[in-house]
C-alpha cells in the first residue's frame, strides 16, 4: 500500500511511502523538485458531472509539467531511501523528514500512526 507518491498533490510531494512486501515500511526521497512557473489551477472534485472539467485541468497540469524547472532538493538526506521495521518507526521518520523542510501530506503520518494502532491491538 502506497502513503504517497512523488506525484502526491500534483507532483508537489517529496517522497514515496510505501509497505513494502519484505515486511517494511519504504520511505524514499525525491532528490529533486518541479518548480511550477505558475500558480496551479484550483482543484476540480472527481466527479461524474465534473469529469470533463477535471481531465481539462489534468491536462493543463501535465501542460505544467513540461514547462516546469526541476531544482535540486539541497537539505539531508535528499536522493536517499530508509527502511522502517513498523508503520509508528516510518511516521517519526516522516516527522523528521517534515522537520527538515521535506513536503508531504500532513496525513501520511497519521495514517501511519493509525496503522500502527491498529496492529497494537491485532496482538
Amino acid at each position: 500500500m502506497s502513503y504517497c507518491r512523488w506525484s502526491t498533490d500534483d507532483f508537489q510531494c517529496d517522497l514515496y511511502v510505501y509497505e513494502s512486501v519484505g515486511g517494511f515500511w519504504s520511505t524514499n526521497v525525491a532528490g529533486n523538485r518541479i518548480v511550477y512557473k505558475e500558480p496551479l489551477p484550483a482543484p476540480v472534485p472527481y466527479t461524474a458531472e465534473r469529469f470533463r472539467e477535471w481531465l481539462e485541468r489534468d491536462e493543463r497540469v501535465f501542460q505544467m509539467i513540461d514547462e516546469a524547472d526541476r531544482i535540486d532538493i539541497d537539505l539531508p538526506h535528499a536522493g536517499e531511501s530508509f527502511e522502517d521495521p513498523t508503520p509508528g518507526a516510518c511516521a517519526d521518520r516522516l516527522e523528521y523528514l517534515k522537520g527538515l523542510g521535506y513536503r508531504f501530506p500532513d496525513d501520511v503520518i497519521e495514517a501511519l500512526r493509525e496503522e500502527q494502532e491498529e496492529r497494537g491491538r491485532a496482538s
